[in-house]
Formats: structure tokens, C-alpha cells, sequence
């Protein structure tokens, strides 16, 4: 296993992170090309709103497993880490792009009426206003100007924002489905080893 592991952090040592950036958006142009076609059903855009918002939890959550996969496997995805955190974000805010410009069709006082009364809306958006500071921080300017302590106490809303997006999603489905249960325990158990770890050292 260790041999395993080792080869796989040689093979991505020397992979810049400006790949993994093109590799995270390339979902975007074939889900727009499948709205297009047919190829996401009867409701695209609903479909389409569906699909960005799991990738952007699927993101957050690859964020949280980083520190554990390099403790207890030894898998050293470090370097990646604001990548993954990044393009989390523009996939929170494609699947409120869409939700805005597409299914609501900019009737803003009905989509403020939408968020103040419907749970899983509120919820949507504490999550991604909680993402945007880390957004706006996610460069090494912002690492020198708040020094490393601020700046990881304040990276640590993350923790924040993945637990509002899988309440989202587990809200905004309709009677008990797996899959948002399935990424709930992925976060809590997450989560819940990070505190773990915390509380050891």
C-alpha cells in the first residue's frame, strides 16, 4: 500500500495545479451541451441546477478528505487544496447562476420572497456567503496581508459552508432520498474526524 501510495504522489508532483483547474470546469461544457440536446430529461434547467450543485458539494467534500487521506494514507494532495476549494465555489455559483438567471428568470422580488421563506433557499445562500470570503482570500496576497494564523482560522468557514450544503441538499429534495443522506455522512464523519484530531492534539 505504501508503495502504492508513494508512486501516486511521484506521478503528481510534478502536475501543475493549472490542470486540475481545467480539469474540474470540464464537466460544465458537456452538462450545457446536454441541456441543449435533450440529454438532461423533460426539465433541463432544473436538471442542470441539480448537477452543478452536487459537483460543487462533491468539490467541498474532496476539500475535507485532503488532510485526512495525507494522515492516515499518506497521500499528499496539499498542493491541490485551493484548487479544489476555488472551483468548488464556481460551481456554487453556476448552480445559483442558474437559478437566477434561468428558473427564477430575474424576478427578484419573488426570488427574495424565495430565500426568506423557503428553508432550503435560506440555507443555499448562507452557504454561499459563507464560501465568499474564502473566495476573495484564496490567493497568496491575501496569505501575506492576514497572516497564516488569520487567514487559516478564517479558511476554516469551509467547515461551515459543506455542512449548509448538505442540509441544502437535503432539504431540497422531496421525502428521504440516498444520496443526499450518503453525502451528509461523508461531511459528519468528515467533520467529525477533524474534531477528533483536534481534540487529541
Amino acid at each position: 500500500m505504501t508503495a502504492i501510495v508513494d508512486r501516486i504522489n511521484a506521478a503528481l508532483r510534478p502536475m501543475p495545479t493549472w490542470a486540475l483547474y481545467i480539469l474540474c470546469i470540464l464537466p460544465v461544457p458537456w452538462l450545457l451541451y446536454q441541456a441543449q440536446t435533450g440529454g438532461l430529461g423533460r426539465d433541463p434547467i432544473k436538471a442542470l441546477e441539480h448537477e452543478l450543485g452536487s459537483l460543487a458539494l462533491q468539490l467541498l467534500i474532496a476539500g475535507l478528505c485532503i488532510t485526512p487521506l495525507r494522515k492516515y494514507v499518506g497521500l499528499n494532495l496539499l498542493k491541490f487544496r485551493r484548487a479544489i476549494g476555488v472551483m468548488a465555489f464556481v460551481y456554487v455559483t453556476l448552480h445559483l447562476a442558474v437559478w437566477v438567471f434561468l428558473d427564477m428568470s430575474m424576478l427578484w422580488q419573488q426570488m427574495w420572497a424565495d430565500i426568506w421563506k423557503r428553508p432550503y433557499i435560506t440555507i443555499g445562500m448562507a452557504g454561499f456567503i459563507t464560501l465568499l470570503p474564502l473566495a476573495v482570500t484564496s490567493n497568496n496576497l491575501s496569505v501575506r496581508k492576514l497572516g497564516g494564523a488569520t487567514w487559516r482560522k478564517l479558511h476554516k468557514l469551509t467547515y461551515l459552508a459543506v455542512l449548509l450544503g448538505g442540509v441544502h441538499f437535503i432539504w431540497l429534495v422531496k421525502g428521504i432520498q440516498l444520496e443526499p443522506l450518503l453525502y451528509m455522512a461523508a461531511i459528519l464523519s468528515l467533520l467529525a474526524l477533524r474534531f477528533m484530531d483536534k481534540r487529541r492534539g
